[in-house]
């Protein structure tokens, strides 16, 4: 049993798959409490499962691109239980798990790009071909910079029509969508470590001058 779940958005997503297909998925109806949510959501994953964490194989997260808080609570969270349950645990870029739901929904044709939020009126981009695999990217930037007439899909494409007028395809990651792209190893597999293409907001300190 692989449990999933991504935290690079606002809102908290939580999947189980059987190695067939995804069994139980589940989304926060809280923005922004990433912490508060995760655990709760994996426990409730589990019962309407049926199983508990001593059936699970392995844990698939997603990496970002995405703000620092949320996706330090996702991959610590499966660090952990990875650790715990002495189970393997994979990353993947949630700009790449949009990109395979896409292509499966038949939501795009052709190349295309995937463009989600990163606040300060940003956006994360990467760029895909017909079939889902990256070409580049990701890369944070403004809208206008990275403007293009390719279909775009994510929620960037919804925030900034101006520089994305095609709009296509899910909005956000699904946790469902990454367990299929980790159990059918449909993109690249990566360290559970957050990919950041920026600083975090809140830095320590550097030491004070000395006076002299």
């Amino acid at each position: 049993m692989l449990l999933a779940f991504d935290t690079a958005t606002p809102l908290v997503t939580v999947a189980l798959h059987d190695g067939a297909d995804v069994v139980v998925e589940l989304r926060a109806d809280r923005p922004m409490k990433h912490a508060e949510q995760l655990a709760p959501l994996i426990e409730r994953a589990l019962a309407e499962a049926g199983v508990v964490r001593q059936d699970l194989t392995a844990i698939a997260a997603g990496v970002g691109p995405g703000p620092f808080t949320g996706l330090r609570v996702g991959l610590v969270t499966a660090r952990t239980l990875a650790f715990v349950l002495d189970i393997p645990v994979y990353g993947v870029c949630s700009l790449d798990v949009l990109a395979v739901e896409a292509v499966d929904s038949r939501a795009v044709s052709g190349p295309f790009v995937v463009a989600t939020d990163a606040r300060r009126k940003e956006v994360y981009l990467a760029r895909y071909d017909a079939d889902g695999a990256r070409l580049d990217g990701p890369v944070v930037g403004k809208p206008a910079d990275l403007a293009t007439q390719d279909q775009v899909v994510g929620e960037g494409g919804a925030l900034y029509p101006d520089s994305f007028p095609h709009r296509t395809g899910p909005a956000a990651p699904s946790a469902g969508w990454l367990a299929r792209v980790v159990a059918e190893e449909r993109a690249e597999l990566m360290d559970p470590e957050p990919l950041y293409l920026r600083r975090p907001d809140a830095m320590t300190p550097h030491a004070p001058k000395r006076v002299s």
